[in-house]
Protein backbone atom coordinates (compact mmCIF):
# COMPACT_ATOMS: atom_id res chain seq x y z
CA UNK A 1 0.00 0.00 0.00
CA UNK A 2 1.28 3.63 -0.44
CA UNK A 3 -0.70 6.60 0.65
CA UNK A 4 -0.24 9.95 0.09
CA UNK A 5 -0.17 12.78 3.17
CA UNK A 6 -3.77 13.69 2.71
CA UNK A 7 -4.42 10.26 1.96
CA UNK A 8 -3.01 8.45 4.91
CA UNK A 9 -5.97 9.72 7.77
CA UNK A 10 -8.56 7.70 5.16
CA UNK A 11 -6.32 4.66 4.91
CA UNK A 12 -4.49 4.71 8.81
CA UNK A 13 -7.55 2.24 9.69
CA UNK A 14 -7.08 -0.42 7.25
CA UNK A 15 -3.07 -0.03 7.51
CA UNK A 16 -3.48 -1.01 10.86
CA UNK A 17 -5.65 -4.27 10.50
CA UNK A 18 -3.42 -5.55 7.49
CA UNK A 19 -0.43 -4.23 6.95
CA UNK A 20 2.79 -5.31 8.86
CA UNK A 21 5.95 -3.32 8.21
CA UNK A 22 5.36 0.32 7.99
CA UNK A 23 7.50 2.95 6.38
CA UNK A 24 7.00 6.56 7.10
CA UNK A 25 9.06 9.05 5.33
CA UNK A 26 9.73 12.81 3.95
CA UNK A 27 10.86 15.99 5.01
CA UNK A 28 8.73 16.29 8.10
CA UNK A 29 9.83 13.76 10.52
CA UNK A 30 7.24 15.46 13.29
CA UNK A 31 4.15 13.92 10.91
CA UNK A 32 5.87 10.96 10.20
CA UNK A 33 6.20 10.12 13.77
CA UNK A 34 2.56 11.27 14.49
CA UNK A 35 1.59 8.86 11.76
CA UNK A 36 3.56 5.98 13.23
CA UNK A 37 1.75 6.73 16.29
CA UNK A 38 -1.72 6.60 14.95
CA UNK A 39 -0.80 3.45 13.13
CA UNK A 40 0.26 1.73 17.06
CA UNK A 41 -3.06 3.69 18.53
CA UNK A 42 -5.30 1.74 16.35
CA UNK A 43 -3.15 -1.35 16.69
CA UNK A 44 -5.44 -4.08 18.30
CA UNK A 45 -2.88 -4.85 20.96
CA UNK A 46 0.02 -3.25 20.37
CA UNK A 47 1.51 -4.38 23.56
CA UNK A 48 5.20 -3.83 24.38
CA UNK A 49 7.59 -1.41 22.25
CA UNK A 50 11.04 -2.24 21.13
CA UNK A 51 13.11 0.62 19.76
CA UNK A 52 15.83 0.12 17.27
CA UNK A 53 17.87 2.34 15.50
CA UNK A 54 18.33 2.27 11.77
CA UNK A 55 22.77 2.09 12.15
CA UNK A 56 22.67 -1.14 14.46
CA UNK A 57 20.17 -2.59 11.61
CA UNK A 58 22.27 -1.71 8.73
CA UNK A 59 25.04 -3.59 10.89
CA UNK A 60 22.89 -6.18 11.65
CA UNK A 61 19.71 -6.76 9.36
CA UNK A 62 19.15 -10.33 10.47
CA UNK A 63 18.12 -8.71 14.13
CA UNK A 64 15.30 -6.89 12.68
CA UNK A 65 13.70 -10.11 12.03
CA UNK A 66 14.94 -11.85 15.02
CA UNK A 67 13.25 -9.49 17.03
CA UNK A 68 10.05 -9.59 15.07
CA UNK A 69 9.62 -13.16 15.42
CA UNK A 70 10.33 -13.51 19.11
CA UNK A 71 8.06 -12.69 22.23
CA UNK A 72 7.93 -10.34 24.93
CA UNK A 73 9.82 -11.29 27.98
CA UNK A 74 6.04 -12.02 29.77
CA UNK A 75 4.69 -13.65 26.64
CA UNK A 76 2.10 -10.51 25.20
CA UNK A 77 2.51 -8.75 21.98
CA UNK A 78 4.63 -6.13 20.99
CA UNK A 79 5.55 -3.57 18.50
CA UNK A 80 9.20 -2.27 16.64
CA UNK A 81 10.09 1.21 16.20
CA UNK A 82 12.52 2.24 13.97
CA UNK A 83 14.45 5.62 13.84
CA UNK A 84 16.43 5.28 10.50
CA UNK A 85 17.92 7.55 8.32
CA UNK A 86 17.49 7.49 4.80
CA UNK A 87 17.78 3.26 3.14
CA UNK A 88 19.88 2.24 6.30
CA UNK A 89 16.91 -0.40 7.02
CA UNK A 90 16.62 -1.89 3.74
CA UNK A 91 18.73 -4.74 3.89
CA UNK A 92 17.09 -5.50 7.40
CA UNK A 93 13.36 -5.54 5.72
CA UNK A 94 14.02 -6.96 3.02
CA UNK A 95 15.37 -10.16 5.01
CA UNK A 96 12.13 -9.61 7.11
CA UNK A 97 10.17 -9.56 3.82
CA UNK A 98 11.63 -13.19 2.75
CA UNK A 99 10.62 -15.01 5.99
CA UNK A 100 7.68 -16.42 5.33
CA UNK A 101 6.93 -16.64 9.70
CA UNK A 102 4.36 -13.80 10.64
CA UNK A 103 6.15 -11.17 12.84
CA UNK A 104 4.82 -8.68 15.05
CA UNK A 105 4.23 -5.20 13.58
CA UNK A 106 7.39 -2.99 12.72
CA UNK A 107 7.25 0.96 12.11
CA UNK A 108 10.15 2.79 10.21
CA UNK A 109 10.49 6.72 10.63
CA UNK A 110 13.24 7.10 8.36
CA UNK A 111 14.47 10.93 8.12
CA UNK A 112 15.51 12.21 4.65
CA UNK A 113 14.07 9.27 2.70
CA UNK A 114 11.41 9.26 0.39
CA UNK A 115 8.79 7.42 -1.42
CA UNK A 116 11.37 6.54 -4.06
CA UNK A 117 13.81 5.13 -1.44
CA UNK A 118 14.62 1.41 -1.86
CA UNK A 119 13.11 0.78 1.29
CA UNK A 120 9.70 2.09 -0.24
CA UNK A 121 9.88 0.06 -3.42
CA UNK A 122 10.19 -3.06 -1.37
CA UNK A 123 6.86 -2.19 0.82
CA UNK A 124 4.71 -0.19 -1.82
CA UNK A 125 3.15 -3.00 -3.85
CA UNK A 126 2.68 -5.22 -0.75
CA UNK A 127 -0.68 -5.34 0.54
CA UNK A 128 0.85 -5.95 3.89
CA UNK A 129 3.13 -2.88 3.55
CA UNK A 130 2.40 0.61 3.56
CA UNK A 131 4.94 3.84 2.48
CA UNK A 132 3.28 7.16 3.40
CA UNK A 133 5.17 10.28 2.78
CA UNK A 134 4.71 13.76 4.66
CA UNK A 135 5.71 16.80 3.90
CA UNK A 136 6.01 20.03 6.71
CA UNK A 137 2.60 21.87 7.01
CA UNK A 138 2.32 25.71 6.48
CA UNK A 139 1.16 27.79 9.11
CA UNK A 140 -2.15 27.46 7.90
CA UNK A 141 -2.72 23.79 8.08
CA UNK A 142 -0.29 23.45 10.76
CA UNK A 143 -3.00 26.06 12.65
CA UNK A 144 -5.70 24.02 11.46
CA UNK A 145 -3.98 20.73 13.11
CA UNK A 146 -3.80 22.84 16.57
CA UNK A 147 -7.84 24.20 16.04
CA UNK A 148 -8.59 19.99 15.54
CA UNK A 149 -6.21 18.97 18.59
CA UNK A 150 -7.64 21.70 21.02
CA UNK A 151 -11.45 20.33 19.48
CA UNK A 152 -10.84 16.61 20.95
CA UNK A 153 -9.35 17.84 24.00
CA UNK A 154 -12.15 20.39 24.76
CA UNK A 155 -10.77 23.39 24.61
CA UNK A 156 -12.57 26.73 22.40
CA UNK A 157 -9.73 28.62 21.15
CA UNK A 158 -9.68 31.50 18.38
CA UNK A 159 -7.91 31.22 15.54
CA UNK A 160 -5.14 34.18 16.38
CA UNK A 161 -4.19 31.77 19.37
CA UNK A 162 -4.30 28.86 17.51
CA UNK A 163 -1.83 30.29 15.16
CA UNK A 164 0.11 31.82 17.95
CA UNK A 165 0.82 28.11 19.00
CA UNK A 166 1.37 26.42 15.75
CA UNK A 167 4.17 29.40 15.50
CA UNK A 168 5.20 28.86 18.81
CA UNK A 169 5.70 25.37 18.63
CA UNK A 170 8.05 25.69 15.36
CA UNK A 171 5.01 24.18 13.63
CA UNK A 172 5.67 21.23 14.72
CA UNK A 173 2.25 19.02 15.36
CA UNK A 174 4.44 17.18 18.17
CA UNK A 175 5.49 20.08 20.24
CA UNK A 176 1.84 22.18 19.55
CA UNK A 177 0.22 18.77 20.80
CA UNK A 178 1.96 18.94 24.17
CA UNK A 179 1.27 22.66 24.21
CA UNK A 180 -2.28 21.64 23.62
CA UNK A 181 -2.42 19.04 26.31
CA UNK A 182 -0.81 21.21 29.16
CA UNK A 183 -3.77 23.68 28.09
CA UNK A 184 -7.02 21.56 28.74
CA UNK A 185 -4.64 20.09 31.90
CA UNK A 186 -4.63 23.44 33.28
CA UNK A 187 -8.02 24.64 32.72
CA UNK A 188 -10.00 20.85 33.22
CA UNK A 189 -11.05 21.02 29.98
CA UNK A 190 -12.57 17.48 28.23
CA UNK A 191 -14.58 16.67 25.64
CA UNK A 192 -17.77 16.47 27.85
CA UNK A 193 -16.46 19.49 29.73
CA UNK A 194 -15.35 22.05 27.32
CA UNK A 195 -13.20 24.97 28.11
CA UNK A 196 -12.74 28.91 26.29
CA UNK A 197 -8.93 29.93 26.27
CA UNK A 198 -8.14 32.92 26.33
CA UNK A 199 -4.18 34.37 25.23
CA UNK A 200 -4.03 35.00 29.17
CA UNK A 201 -4.31 31.24 29.59
CA UNK A 202 -1.67 30.67 26.92
CA UNK A 203 0.72 32.66 28.79
CA UNK A 204 0.17 31.31 32.16
CA UNK A 205 0.94 27.63 30.79
CA UNK A 206 4.34 29.13 28.88
CA UNK A 207 3.33 27.95 25.62
CA UNK A 208 5.76 30.35 24.00
CA UNK A 209 8.58 28.08 23.60
CA UNK A 210 12.78 28.81 23.78
CA UNK A 211 12.83 29.68 19.79
CA UNK A 212 12.65 33.12 20.20
CA UNK A 213 16.46 32.35 21.87
CA UNK A 214 17.51 30.29 19.73
CA UNK A 215 16.58 31.64 16.26
CA UNK A 216 19.94 34.18 16.57
CA UNK A 217 21.98 31.03 16.35
CA UNK A 218 19.41 29.11 14.19
CA UNK A 219 19.92 31.87 11.77
CA UNK A 220 23.55 32.38 12.24
CA UNK A 221 24.69 29.02 11.71
CA UNK A 222 22.81 28.53 8.68
CA UNK A 223 22.84 31.54 7.86
CA UNK A 224 26.95 30.94 7.07
CA UNK A 225 27.67 34.30 9.56
CA UNK A 226 30.45 32.66 11.64
CA UNK A 227 31.32 35.98 12.83
CA UNK A 228 28.29 35.69 14.62
CA UNK A 229 28.38 32.14 16.33
CA UNK A 230 31.07 32.29 18.68
CA UNK A 231 29.34 34.75 20.63
CA UNK A 232 25.89 32.89 20.29
CA UNK A 233 27.45 29.54 21.41
CA UNK A 234 28.66 31.57 24.53
CA UNK A 235 25.42 33.21 25.03
CA UNK A 236 24.30 29.08 24.63
CA UNK A 237 26.73 28.15 27.38
CA UNK A 238 26.15 31.57 29.47
CA UNK A 239 21.80 30.72 29.61
CA UNK A 240 22.19 27.12 30.00
CA UNK A 241 20.45 26.34 26.75
CA UNK A 242 19.35 22.54 26.00
CA UNK A 243 21.02 21.40 23.88
CA UNK A 244 18.25 18.90 22.70
CA UNK A 245 15.93 21.28 22.22
CA UNK A 246 18.35 23.87 20.72
CA UNK A 247 18.97 20.88 17.69
CA UNK A 248 15.43 20.29 17.62
CA UNK A 249 15.03 24.25 16.76
CA UNK A 250 17.96 23.36 14.11
CA UNK A 251 15.81 20.35 12.46
CA UNK A 252 12.67 22.58 12.80
CA UNK A 253 14.11 24.96 10.80
CA UNK A 254 15.86 22.40 8.02
CA UNK A 255 12.24 20.80 7.65
CA UNK A 256 11.05 24.21 6.87
CA UNK A 257 13.87 24.76 4.13
CA UNK A 258 12.76 21.13 2.75
CA UNK A 259 9.29 22.08 2.43
CA UNK A 260 10.06 25.74 1.20
CA UNK A 261 12.34 24.09 -1.69
CA UNK A 262 9.89 21.73 -3.04
CA UNK A 263 7.59 24.59 -4.00
CA UNK A 264 9.96 27.07 -5.35
CA UNK A 265 10.77 24.20 -7.39
CA UNK A 266 13.51 25.87 -10.08
CA UNK A 267 12.74 29.11 -9.01
CA UNK A 268 15.54 32.12 -8.96
CA UNK A 269 13.25 34.90 -7.30
CA UNK A 270 13.56 33.32 -4.13
CA UNK A 271 12.86 36.85 -1.88
CA UNK A 272 9.77 36.79 -4.54
CA UNK A 273 8.62 33.70 -3.72
CA UNK A 274 9.25 34.02 0.57
CA UNK A 275 6.66 37.08 0.17
CA UNK A 276 4.20 35.51 -1.51
CA UNK A 277 4.72 32.54 1.24
CA UNK A 278 4.38 35.17 3.70
CA UNK A 279 1.81 36.80 2.28
CA UNK A 280 -0.84 33.52 2.62
CA UNK A 281 0.82 33.09 5.81
CA UNK A 282 2.50 30.28 5.17
CA UNK A 283 5.72 31.74 6.68
CA UNK A 284 5.93 34.16 9.70
CA UNK A 285 7.03 37.76 8.21
CA UNK A 286 9.30 38.16 10.66
CA UNK A 287 11.69 35.14 9.39
CA UNK A 288 11.49 36.39 5.89
CA UNK A 289 15.45 38.05 6.08
CA UNK A 290 16.89 34.77 7.32
CA UNK A 291 15.01 32.14 5.06
CA UNK A 292 16.17 34.38 2.01
CA UNK A 293 19.54 34.07 2.99
CA UNK A 294 18.78 30.34 4.30
CA UNK A 295 16.58 29.33 1.45
CA UNK A 296 19.79 30.61 -1.21
CA UNK A 297 22.57 28.45 0.59
CA UNK A 298 20.62 25.26 1.00
CA UNK A 299 19.05 23.37 -1.59
CA UNK A 300 19.42 20.44 -3.37
CA UNK A 301 22.29 17.90 -2.21
CA UNK A 302 23.71 20.29 0.38
CA UNK A 303 20.24 20.33 1.86
CA UNK A 304 19.96 16.68 1.84
CA UNK A 305 23.77 16.80 3.78
CA UNK A 306 22.50 19.14 6.26
CA UNK A 307 19.78 17.20 7.54
CA UNK A 308 21.88 14.33 7.54
CA UNK A 309 24.20 15.50 9.54
CA UNK A 310 21.85 17.01 11.90
CA UNK A 311 19.96 13.62 12.43
CA UNK A 312 23.64 12.03 13.09
CA UNK A 313 24.09 15.16 15.36
CA UNK A 314 20.76 14.13 17.14
CA UNK A 315 21.99 10.88 17.53
CA UNK A 316 25.43 11.45 19.27
CA UNK A 317 24.08 14.11 21.55
CA UNK A 318 21.59 11.52 23.08
CA UNK A 319 24.39 8.71 23.51
CA UNK A 320 26.49 11.39 24.79
CA UNK A 321 24.74 13.18 27.46
CA UNK A 322 27.79 14.08 29.24
CA UNK A 323 29.08 15.74 26.16
CA UNK A 324 26.01 17.25 24.32
CA UNK A 325 27.02 20.74 24.82
CA UNK A 326 30.55 20.34 23.48
CA UNK A 327 29.48 18.00 20.54
CA UNK A 328 26.28 20.35 19.72
CA UNK A 329 28.84 23.70 19.69
CA UNK A 330 31.25 21.80 17.57
CA UNK A 331 28.50 20.01 14.94
CA UNK A 332 27.00 23.69 14.65
CA UNK A 333 30.82 25.01 13.97
CA UNK A 334 30.91 22.52 10.87
CA UNK A 335 27.40 23.12 9.90
CA UNK A 336 28.24 27.36 9.64
CA UNK A 337 31.81 26.79 8.06
CA UNK A 338 29.88 24.39 5.25
CA UNK A 339 27.30 27.31 4.48
CA UNK A 340 29.57 29.42 2.74
CA UNK A 341 32.36 26.58 2.20
CA UNK A 342 34.04 29.63 -0.22
CA UNK A 343 34.31 32.24 1.90
CA UNK A 344 37.38 33.59 3.34
CA UNK A 345 38.10 35.77 6.37
CA UNK A 346 39.61 39.20 4.42
CA UNK A 347 43.25 39.63 4.84
CA UNK A 348 45.23 42.86 5.81
CA UNK A 349 47.59 44.47 3.24
CA UNK A 350 50.25 46.65 3.31
CA UNK A 351 52.20 48.66 0.99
Amino acid sequence: MKATQKEFAGLAQRAARDARVFFFCGPDESGASDAAAKIVSLLEDPGERIEMGGAELRRDPVRLGDEARSTSLFGGARHIWVRAQGDEAHDAVQTLLENDVEGCPVLIVATGATDKSRTAKLLAARPDGLVAMFYPPDLASATASVRAMANGAGLKLGSEIAERIARGAGLDTRLARSEVTKLALYLDASAETPRPVSAADLDAIGASTEDDDFAPLVDAVLGGRREAVGPELKRMREQGMNPVGLLLAFERRAAQLAGLNSRLGDGRDVAGFLKAEAGARRVFWKDQPALTVQLQLWRGHRLERLVARLVGLHQMLLANSQDSELLLADGLLTIARSARPNSRRPTNTTS
